[in-house]
């Protein structure tokens, strides 16, 4: 007979294409309740590693009120760290030539706000772009991104102090806290460097070092230098 088994192929078509319709659905469902079991635990090692990431943040960060030494004749650290360098150098940017340096190495454990060695004014301020070498390595004093603040004393007339802020591999961002013209006190906090980095301090050739290579030093605390 004309026509005669449509009725029943259009039956099985629709039994089959919601057969299919149903396994599209449940594959959705399972993989959803995949993805959102995946999703949770995710969610749980991700915020465990950010409280990690933000005490390690609240840590690296900390900034405590230096014991400040008196004395006139004391110019003191600007940096927490180890001492690495202690040599002459020719640093005729603020300094204006001969010169002695002391240089110190700030690991990614050291606190990283410097100090002021002494009181004055902040003289010059100068930012030089520059690479990102680790900072362990000597060669970052030259190469790297830096800024030079020059301190004018106000305990010794004519005393020029320069402070280089290094930047290291990791520590890419340098943020003074003091602009040209800002009269500091000794031990006043002066800027950031975030993460591993160095510090170099510039002062006359006549000035007696307390300190040696090798030494760990803390800003705004440990005297480097005696005024003679």
């Amino acid at each position: 007979m004309k026509h005669a088994g449509k009725a029943s192929r259009a039956g099985r078509r629709v039994i089959i294409w919601t057969f299919v319709g149903l396994l599209v659905v449940t594959a959705v469902g399972l993989l959803a309740a995949f993805v959102g079991t995946f999703v949770a635990a995710a969610s749980g090692i991700l915020f465990g590693l950010w409280i990690l990431l933000s005490l390690f943040c609240l840590w690296f960060f900390r900034d405590p009120n230096p014991r400040v030494p008196l004395g006139a004749a004391l110019i003191l650290s600007p940096a927490h760290g180890k001492v690495d360098i202690i040599d002459e150098i020719e640093e005729r940017e603020f300094v204006g030539g001969r010169c002695r340096r002391i240089s110190i190495f700030l690991s990614v454990f050291d606190v990283h706000v410097q100090k002021a060695p002494a009181a004055g004014r902040i003289a010059y301020l100068r930012h030089t772009p520059g690479q990102f070498l680790n900072a362990m390595n000597r060669e970052s004093a030259l190469r790297n991104e830096n800024v030079l603040l020059g301190l004018e004393s106000g305990e010794q007339p004519g005393e020029r102090l320069g402070i280089r802020l290094i930047a290291g591999v990791i520590a890419r961002r340098i943020v003074p806290w003091v602009a040209v013209g800002d009269e500091v006190s000794r031990g006043e906090r002066l800027s950031l460097i975030q993460f591993g980095s160095r510090v170099e301090l510039y002062f006359p050739l006549t000035y007696r070092v307390r300190v040696e290579v090798g030494n760990r030093v803390c800003g705004g605390e440990t005297v480097l230098v005696e005024r003679v």
